[in-house]
């Protein structure tokens, strides 16, 4: 249930209505806005009279949702979630952002190099996979916790913020540097993981599960905000399904969908939508077309001998390329 707040009610009169809610045994989800704050009442709502909250003087509405996802429901947060990040890059309500890097982190001299070349082409956040999920054991793992520490080096030498992924609670401990916590597609219905994020005081990156649904997908971000944290993104970065030219299918219909329903930013993953480098820039354009928060995109500045993912990383040069492609499809959105 949502309970609509007139603009000139009282922060005494708030404060009463809430007090009576959680006298019902309800929790409360408060979102302020410009022009109006909500009342999100989450739990057993069947008992409540409606009319008797439309009666009050400081209520303009109230509406009933169906949903099973609550704090992700753009019907209790209507303004867009921004995410702001510790150097101040803003992520999310008009905010875009490029979040470009190497699959997975080898070498200091790799990922520095690879930072540089993505900053100066516009790219705000650095990625990097320190502990790596592989569908093969024999493939390379990561650097793990090292990893994570030449990340930080790149950090410091370009100043880029820097994303990468956790894959059980555990690793957590090296993480508290991080920027941005990454969850991948794997991990997506790890609810114990998820758990343990939602008491983190960081931006988290929740990309869709392979075979998942949209609602599933939302669900799980519930997850996460459920246990407190509210600064979650979903990132859409393919689906499997019957096609075998391509990694995965990329679900740009996604977008536009995720961003009616929810208010969390929307951030899209090319580079493994289709598993091919050629693909990487079309993909990203009509991301960006269809309204993404951001991307995010694989950089290596040697590819054909990455350790991981080779085949849809770009060059330097060519995310220097798409990179000018995107900012001007971004000058054309502005104007329309």
């Amino acid at each position: 249930m949502i309970i609509k707040i007139k603009h000139e009610a009282s922060e005494v009169q708030i404060e009463q209505l809430k007090n009576w809610i959680k006298s019902q045994g309800l929790s409360i989800y408060f979102s302020e806005g410009e022009h109006n704050s909500i009342l999100g009442l989450i739990g057993d709502t069947s008992q409540v009279d409606e009319s008797l909250i439309n009666a009050l003087e400081i209520v303009e509405n109230v509406v009933r949702i169906q949903e099973p996802y609550k704090k992700v429901n753009r019907k209790f947060h209507p303004e867009d979630t921004v995410i702001t990040l510790e150097n101040g890059t803003k992520i999310g309500g008009g905010n875009f952002v490029i979040m470009a890097g190497p699959c997975s982190v080898e070498t200091e001299e790799q990922v520095i190099e690879t930072a540089k070349h993505v900053k100066a082409s516009g790219a705000n956040v650095l990625r990097g996979g320190a502990f790596k999920p592989r569908s093969s054991p024999y493939s390379f793992q990561g650097l793990g916790a090292k990893g994570i520490e030449i990340l930080l080096k790149a950090k410091e030498v370009t100043g880029l913020p820097i994303v990468t992924e956790i894959m059980e609670p555990k690793q957590i401990i090296y993480f508290e540097h991080v920027d941005i916590i990454q969850v991948g597609a794997r991990n997506m219905q790890n609810f114990e993981l998820l758990k343990v994020l939602g008491a983190v005081d960081k931006p988290i990156l929740l990309k869709r599960g392979l075979s998942a649904t949209y609602e599933e997908l939302l669900m799980s971000a519930e997850y996460i905000m459920a246990g407190g944290n509210s600064e979650v993104m979903l990132c859409e970065r393919g689906i499997r399904t019957f096609e075998k030219a391509t990694r995965n299918t990329f679900d740009v219909t996604a977008i536009p969908y995720l961003k009616s329903v929810t208010h969390l930013p929307i951030i899209a993953d090319p580079s493994h939508a289709a598993g091919m480098h050629k693909m990487v820039k079309p993909l990203s354009l009509a991301a960006t077309a269809a309204g993404v928060d951001g991307l995010l995109i694989e950089v290596h500045n040697d590819p054909e001998r990455a350790l991981c993912d080779g085949p849809q990383s770009l060059k330097p040069e060519k995310f220097d390329d798409t990179a000018k492609a995107i900012f001007k499809i971004r000058e054309i959105l502005s104007e329309v």
